[in-house]
């Protein structure tokens, strides 16, 4: 794992900016009383263990007046005016309740301001795409997106804040218990040498070697945490690809290897988690001791000067109390090691992910980009596109697309016709020269449609909003692709990519042409899944509806020559 600076330092990179956001002031402001909310808390610790003192002394001399005042009114002693515990617990619950409720509503603001933020990055620059493109073989590319923006931004935040506000905590508690436990341990004779304030010297050493041992044992948890998180993403994954593909795999007998896939997906999971539960197992072991010696260990080393007499059973009771106050704080890092592990593989998975749109921001630079044109036309210059792998799929080309003249691209599978259309719509970043679009808008309809959650209405309708669209355009674009059979389920939210077959779907995004009426509409093997009868009738549909849009169309069917002005094929690498 990365030194302890690089890892603090992307801690803070991916904390700092929501401080200084738009919603600073917010945010400052609920920090500060959730810090201020826990230095009361510790103020009432303090006070809490005078009243410890007072209250055993009260048991040790059998004093029933004192007992009473401090269970339940208050009393005057040698420190000062003690409150009862009824008052201390009674503070200390209604502090305890609010700095949960301002802990609540910061991460929730904080979740949501962070959410959005990656959500801005990842979609700005269609960066999802070009992560897309890179393959999850690359060495630097970021597994699960989805989980990372869902489980790993949630985790972020509650671990930063709990474990912050747990240091800030535990050096006030410090600080506060310092001085008490100086002043109740005295003087012990080391070598000839008086050495005041032993206990807290024996706390220090106590704290310094638990936390070294901790550390021992503890640190392939990070390593092992930042595993566990991807297995279980990918398990995840799989899980949710099956959902998506059930037909498929029904129509392909394919349980037996989607069980085989699952259960290598899960056992990867299982091995990884068993190394953890050994780990665990181990550091569990060195925190229990230590927190089980903790108990009894001050009170061993009050002990002798408590039977000397020369300490009340209060003071005792309140020097064993101090020490563990002292011993606790300093213990910080051993009773949080488990969660500094985790914390840190969510803070490794999340500086990678912002890493890597990062970098798919900078492929995005580097796109084949399209300007604009002079005329109405498109124009490519000298174009030349690649795989990603570096093969050569067209050789460069001068080609212009003329406004109101249908074309038809046809050639071979593998040849490159999906890879234009995708230049011609911004996307693909491999190649070379350059694209001029002409004004107005483009349509872009791929050979699977994208079907979003939600009702069917909004499905038709996307990427518009189905607010901008009257009710009866879009019932009568349903029922000119002869999708009218579904209109009484206009409004019903259902999986539509699930329930809709092959050929439904690409009528419905036909359907999107005829709402969005685009200048120019490109389609790539858009009604691949229908039969040619109905084909023939869906571009009969957008001559007649779209007289004003031009269609270039990506396709093998020889049919669909007729219905187009232009045929251009493409043939290793040349468009002729």
């Amino acid at each position: 794992m990365r030194a302890l600076g690089p890892f603090l330092r992307d801690a803070w990179r991916l904390a700092a900016p929501y401080f200084n956001s738009e919603t600073r002031w917010s945010a400052r402001a609920l920090l500060a009383s959730i810090i201020g909310l826990r230095l009361v808390l510790v103020g009432i610790n303090v006070e809490l263990s005078f009243w410890n003192r007072a209250f055993y002394n009260a048991l040790q001399d059998k004093d029933w007046d004192s007992f009473l005042d401090l269970l339940l009114f208050y009393k005057h002693t040698d420190q000062g005016f003690m409150p009862s515990f009824t008052l201390l617990a009674a503070c200390f619950v209604l502090v305890a309740v609010y700095r949960t409720w301002f802990t609540q509503k910061l991460t929730i603001q904080w979740r949501d301001w962070l959410t959005r933020s990656f959500l801005a990055d990842l979609l700005a620059g269609r960066a999802y795409w070009h992560l897309s493109l890179r393959g999850t073989g690359a060495s630097d590319q970021p597994d699960n997106p989805d989980q990372r923006i869902a489980e790993d931004v949630r985790g972020f935040i509650e671990s930063a804040l709990s474990l912050s506000l747990g240091l800030i905590s535990a050096i006030v508690t410090l600080v506060s218990f310092v001085a008490i436990l100086w002043n109740l341990s005295g003087a012990v004779s080391l070598f000839g040498i008086d050495l005041p304030g032993y206990m807290v010297w024996l706390a220090l050493a106590y704290a310094i070697v638990g936390s070294w041992v901790a550390h021992l044992v503890g640190r392939p948890l990070a390593g092992l945490r930042f595993r566990q998180q991807r297995a279980e993403a990918d398990f995840r994954y799989a899980l949710a690809r099956m959902r998506d593909n059930v037909e498929s795999i029904a129509l392909y007998r394919g349980e037996t290897q989607e069980a085989a896939g699952l259960q290598t997906r899960f056992a990867a999971l299982i091995d990884n988690w068993f190394v953890i539960m050994r780990k665990t197992k181990q550091l569990t072991t060195v925190t229990a001791i230590y927190d089980q010696t903790a108990v009894i260990f001050p009170l061993v080393i009050a002990a002798p000067r408590y039977f000397a007499g020369k300490i009340t059973l209060g003071a005792m009771m309140q020097t064993a109390s101090a020490f563990r106050q002292v011993e606790d704080s300093l213990s910080f890092f051993v009773h949080a090691y488990q969660d500094l592990a985790d914390w840190r593989a969510t803070v490794d998975r999340l500086t990678g992910f912002r890493q890597a749109i990062a970098t798919a921001h900078s492929t995005a630079m580097a796109d084949l980009a399209v300007t604009a044109a002079p005329d109405a036309n498109w124009h490519l210059h000298a174009l030349r596109l690649d795989l990603p792998d570096g093969r050569n799929l067209l050789a460069g080309t001068n080609l212009v697309l003329p406004a109101g003249q249908s074309t038809l691209i046809s050639g071979r599978s593998g040849q490159g016709k999906s890879t234009i259309f995708r230049a011609l719509a911004g996307i693909w970043p491999f190649g070379a020269g350059g694209i001029e679009a002409p004004a107005g808008q483009s349509l872009f309809l791929p050979q699977r449609p994208y079907l979003p959650l939600g009702s069917l209405r909004h499905a038709a309708c996307y990427p518009a909003s189905p607010a901008d669209l009257p009710d009866a355009t879009i019932r009568a674009a349903l029922t000119a692709v002869g999708l009218g059979a579904l209109l009484p389920r206009l409004d019903v939210e259902d999986a539509w990519s699930q329930r809709l077959s092959g050929g439904e779907q690409q009528r419905l995004a036909i359907a999107r042409a005829l709402l969005l009426r685009p200048d120019w509409l490109f389609l790539d093997e858009a009604t691949s899944s229908l039969d040619p009868e109905a084909e023939q009738a869906l571009y009969a549909q957008l001559r007649t509806q779209l007289p004003n849009t031009t269609i270039v169309s990506i396709a093998h069917r020889e049919a669909l020559v007729a219905v187009h002005e232009r045929h251009l094929v493409l043939r290793e690498g040349v468009l002729t």
